[in-house]
């Protein structure tokens, strides 16, 4: 194994190492202050953000922001797009607000500090209904009573779902324009729920399984879609994440780094 390869497999991007205080994020192109004992941003949020469309130039939302990683790494991904992060939880409203000044882009990133599924909160908040050419999400993945609930109430809500995922997707169709781009990030199991929280809602959906190995079944999916769309789905050959040996495939190493997209294909139709 050469070096590279040794330092690769070291390294492994364990972004759960970061303690209080600013670590790194996008191959150390992102500065990211993250809450200790909180939700941590790791390979979820590198594939989310690395499906942000290089060349938006309207506003891009992040619904259920946390801290900022996915809305910041957009911002850094598709350098004319406006960026929104929306978020409930006020210290993540606060580390999300700390990592922008940090990264220098509060000219093109701003938060909203808002209950994404509260209509009049989201209002008062500034954010209007059809006014985003992009949402990008991670919603809380778990339903309440199925899994354990971390202890850390900062962790449960970025975890455990509060509303069912029909309402977390509404509220965020709610946002996008007509014609506009939606991404979201889940467990692979959950497809079945997804895909009913979004037909009708959305057409053009590609589905993008993410497997951990080469002979391992998918553990996430990615769906993106487009508003107003009437083209059929499209399930798209799986990501795999990892060699053999633990290291990141190649494709996998360069979206963590930035340099590459979520592979959505060439031949997305919206």
């Amino acid at each position: 194994m050469n070096g590279y390869a040794l330092e690769k497999k070291r390294r492994r991007w364990d972004f759960s190492a970061m303690s209080e205080g600013v670590g790194s994020f996008l191959g150390g192109r992102l500065g990211l202050a993250q809450a200790a004992g909180g939700h941590r941003a790791g390979t979820d949020a590198a594939l989310l953000a690395g499906a942000a469309p290089r060349d938006t130039t309207g506003l891009l939302l992040d619904a259920g922001a946390g801290a900022g990683a996915v809305g910041l790494a957009a911002a850094l991904l598709a350098p004319q797009a406006q960026i929104g992060l929306i978020e409930l939880e006020p210290q993540a409203c606060a580390l999300a607000q700390q990592n922008i000044a940090l990264n220098r882009l509060s000219e093109r990133v701003r938060v909203f500090p808002a209950d994404l599924l509260d209509p009049s909160a989201r209002r008062a908040a500034g954010l209007l209904n059809e006014s985003a050419a992009v949402v990008l999400t991670n919603p809380p993945f778990h339903r309440a009573g199925t899994v354990r609930v971390p202890p850390d109430p900062k962790k449960a809500l970025a975890h455990v779902a509060v509303a069912p995922l029909q309402e977390w997707a509404r509220a965020c169709l709610a946002l996008l324009a007509p014609g506009g781009i939606f991404v979201m990030i889940h467990r692979a199991e959950a497809l079945g729920d997804c895909l009913a929280a979004l037909t009708g809602r959305l057409g053009a959906i590609a589905i993008l399984p993410v497997a951990p190995h080469e002979r391992k079944t998918a553990a996430r999916i990615l769906l993106r879609g487009v508003k107003g769309s009437k083209a059929p789905l499209t399930l798209l050959p799986p990501l795999i994440l990892h060699e053999a040996d633990g290291s990141f495939t190649a494709l996998a190493e360069a979206i963590h780094r930035g340099e590459a997209e979520t592979p959505f294909g060439a031949g997305f139709i919206a």
